[in-house]
C-alpha cells in the first residue's frame, strides 16, 4: 500500500472497501427504539428531578384563565426553577395540553422528550458522519485500490459512533428523564451536529446552530450555550487545507457569535443567569474518578484508544476536525462536571461527544482487542439479562425463593403484577439477543461496526428487560405515588391540605397523584379563629421538623401519623391534624402512630 498526499497521510486507518458493509437501516431503527420507547411509555414520573419537572408543567398546561401563572416564571409550591430552565417546562405542558383525551397527564409529558433523545441520536450519527468525510480522517489509500470509499467509510464510522452511545451506561436513566438535562443533552448534540457539518453545508448548519443555542439557553445552560458554540466554531476555524475554506468559515464564525450574542441578550432580558460553581468538589478526584469509570463506560477505553492511535494527528488538531471537535465538547462537560459538584447531569452532554471519539478508535482495532471487546461484552450482558429474568421469575412464582426474599426486604409492601404485553416484549428482546450473539459469532462478518454491535444491542436489551419485567417494581420504589396514596387514605375525604418543608418534588407527586390543593401553612396561622382556612391536615417532610414548632403555631395541630415512603429509610412524612376549635388543652400529649409498610 502506499499513502496519498493529502491529510490523511499518516492515518491510522487501514480499512479495505469489505470492512464497510452496510448496517441495514432496519436494523438500527428497531435498536434506536428499542432503546427510546422503555422508560417513557407506561412509568410514573420518578423522585426526584422528574417529579418536580413534571410539576412545572403540570402547573403551566393547567394554567388557562389564572393570570397569577406566568410562563417566563413558572412555579411550583410558589418557588420558582432555581436553575432557570424554562423550554423543558414549555414543551411538556404543551404536549399534556394537546394530548388526546383520556391519555395520561405524565405519559403525555413524556412525549416531546422521547423525540429529544431521537433527536440526539439522530444528531450524533450525522456529525460522526461528517467528521468522517473530512480528507484527515479518511483512511490510507492502497496502492492498487480497494480501499474503503469515503461515503461508505464515512457511513460505517457513523453506524459505530451511534453503537457506541447506545451502549454507555450512563446515558440510560437520565436519557429517560423528562428534565432540563435532557433537553440541555439535545440541544447541545445539535449543536456539536451544526459545527460538524458547517463546513459542508453552511446554512442549514446555522439555522441548526442558532436553534441549538437558543435551546440550550433556555434550557438552564446559557453559559454552556456560549462556550460550546463560540469556542466550537472557533476550532472549526482554526486554518485548515485552503484559503477559500478559512474565509467561508470565519464569516460562520461571526454568524455563530451573534447568534451567542442575541441569546445572551435573551437571556439577560429574561433574568436566567444562573452561576452555580461547587468548589467543596473540585479536590475529590477519587469521586470524580469513580465516576468518569463507570458513566463513561465503554466509551471512554475506546476514546483513549482513539487518541493513541491518532497521537501524530494531535499535533496538527487544526487540521483534524474529526479529533479537535469531540475533544472540545468533552473538555467542556468535564470541567462543567468538576465545577457543579460531580454532578452526572452535566456529565450527560459529554456522551455523544466521546462516542464520536471512540467510533474512530474501530479502524485501528486489532482483532484481539475486538476478540476481547466481543466476549466481555457477550459475558456482561448476558448476565445482566439473565439476572433479570431470574428476578423476575421468583417475584411471580416464588422460584428461585431468595430474589423475592430479597425483593421484599427492599421495597416492603410490593405487590407483583404479571403483564403479558410486558412479558412479550421482554422475551422478543431476548430472543433478538440472541440472534445478534449467533451473527457476530460467525467468522466471516468484517464490518468494521462490528465491535459494538454487542454493546449497544446488551445495552438494548437490559434496558428493554428492566423496563418492561421490573417496571411494576421500579415504579413502586421510585415512584412518589406509594407514599402519597397512604397519606391520601387517612385524609379521608379531604380536598386541601397545609404543607410545611416539602420539596417541590414532594409537592407535586400530592397535588398530581392526591389530587390536593396545597396550601402554605403560613396562609393558615390562626386556625382557631372564625377565618381558619377549610385544610384541616398539614403534611410535613421529616427534614423540617427541627424548624416546625419555630415557624407555625402547633398549639391546634395534632400528631396524626407519620409515613415512609417504601424502599427509602430517609424520607417521611408527618400527618397533622386540625384539633377542634373548642378543644382548651393544647398541652395534651397527642396520640402518635406510625405506619410503616
Amino acid at each position: 500500500m502506499t499513502h496519498t498526499a493529502t491529510d490523511s497521510s499518516s492515518s491510522p486507518a487501514i480499512v479495505a472497501q469489505s470492512a464497510v458493509r452496510r448496517l441495514p437501516r432496519w436494523v438500527l431503527l428497531a435498536l434506536c427504539l428499542a432503546y427510546v420507547l422503555p422508560g417513557f411509555i407506561g412509568r410514573t414520573p420518578w423522585k426526584a428531578d422528574d417529579m418536580e419537572a413534571f410539576g412545572f408543567m403540570l402547573h403551566l398546561a393547567q394554567a388557562f384563565g389564572n393570570e397569577s401563572v406566568s410562563w417566563l416564571k413558572p412555579t411550583l409550591l410558589g418557588q420558582t426553577d432555581p436553575h432557570g430552565a424554562l423550554l423543558p417546562y414549555w414543551l411538556g405542558a404543551w404536549a399534556i395540553q394537546l394530548a388526546p383525551q383520556g391519555m395520561p397527564l405524565d405519559s403525555a409529558a413524556h412525549m416531546p422528550f422521547a423525540a429529544l433523545l431521537s433527536l440526539t441520536l439522530g444528531a450524533t450519527w450525522y456529525a460522526v458522519y461528517a467528521l468522517a468525510r473530512t480528507p484527515a480522517a479518511q483512511p490510507v489509500t492502497f496502492a492498487f485500490g480497494g480501499e474503503a470509499r469515503p461515503a461508505d467509510y464515512a457511513r460505517a464510522v457513523a453506524d459505530g459512533g451511534l453503537l457506541a452511545l447506545l451502549a454507555t451506561l450512563g446515558l440510560a436513566r437520565l436519557s429517560h428523564e423528562a428534565t432540563p438535562a435532557l433537553v440541555q443533552l439535545s440541544f447541545s448534540t445539535l449543536l456539536f451536529f451544526s459545527l460538524a457539518n458547517l463546513p459542508r453545508k453552511r446554512i442549514p448548519a446555522l439555522i441548526c446552530a442558532a436553534l441549538a443555542i437558543f435551546g440550550l439557553a433556555l434550557s438552564a445552560a446559557p453559559a454552556l450555550a456560549l462556550i460550546l458554540g463560540v469556542g466550537g466554531a472557533l476550532v472549526m476555524a482554526m486554518p485548515g487545507n485552503s484559503a477559500s475554506a478559512l474565509r467561508v468559515r470565519r464569516v460562520d464564525v461571526a454568524w455563530i457569535l451573534l447568534i451567542c450574542l442575541a441569546s445572551a441578550a435573551l437571556v439577560s432580558a429574561l433574568g436566567l443567569w444562573r452561576w452555580r460553581i461547587a468548589y467543596s468538589h473540585v479536590i475529590e478526584v477519587k469521586a470524580m474518578t469513580r465516576l468518569l469509570l463507570w458513566f463513561l463506560w465503554p466509551a471512554w477505553p475506546l476514546a483513549i484508544w482513539t487518541l493513541w492511535r491518532w497521537r501524530y494527528q494531535l499535533k496538527h488538531l487544526a487540521a483534524n476536525p474529526h479529533l479537535s471537535l469531540p475533544l472540545w465538547f468533552v473538555s467542556v462537560a468535564l470541567f462543567s462536571t468538576w465545577l457543579s459538584g460531580l454532578s452526572d447531569r452535566a456529565l450527560l452532554l459529554a456522551l455523544p461527544a466521546l462516542a464520536t471519539l471512540a467510533a474512530f478508535a474501530l479502524p485501528t482495532l486489532r482483532r484481539s482487542v475486538s476478540a476481547f471487546i466481543d466476549w466481555f461484552t457477550l459475558i456482561f450482558f448476558s448476565a445482566g439479562a439473565f439476572i433479570i429474568w431470574v428476578v423476575w421469575a421468583s417475584m411471580q412464582t416464588g422460584v428461585p425463593s431468595q430474589p423475592a426474599v430479597n425483593v421484599a426486604r427492599l421495597a416492603p409492601g410490593f405487590e407483583p403484577h404479571f403483564s403479558i404485553g410486558a412479558l412479550l416484549l421482554a422475551l422478543s428482546g431476548t430472543l433478538a439477543w440472541a440472534g445478534l450473539v449467533k451473527w457476530r459469532a460467525g467468522r466471516h462478518q468484517s464490518a468494521l461496526w462490528k465491535s459494538m454491535a454487542l454493546p449497544a444491542g446488551g445495552a438494548a436489551l437490559c434496558w428493554l428487560l428492566v423496563m418492561t419485567l421490573w417496571l411494576p417494581l421500579l415504579d413502586f420504589g421510585r415512584s412518589y405515588a406509594p407514599l402519597v396514596q397512604k397519606v391520601r387514605g387517612m385524609m379521608g375525604e379531604a380536598s386541601c391540605v397545609n404543607f410545611y418543608g416539602l420539596t417541590k418534588a414532594q409537592g407535586a407527586a400530592f397535588e398530581f397523584h392526591g389530587q390536593l390543593q396545597l396550601k402554605p401553612i403560613a396562609a393558615a396561622q390562626g386556625v382557631d379563629t372564625p377565618s381558619a382556612p377549610a385544610c384541616p391536615w398539614l403534611i410535613v417532610d421529616t427534614q423540617a421538623m427541627n424548624t416546625l414548632r419555630k415557624d407555625v403555631d402547633m398549639s391546634v395541630w395534632t400528631q396524626h401519623a407519620t409515613v415512609r415512603r417504601p424502599s427509602d429509610n430517609n424520607e417521611d412524612i408527618v400527618l397533622f391534624r386540625q384539633k377542634p376549635i373548642r378543644e382548651t388543652s393544647p398541652a395534651t400529649t397527642p396520640v402518635k402512630t406510625t405506619v410503616s409498610p
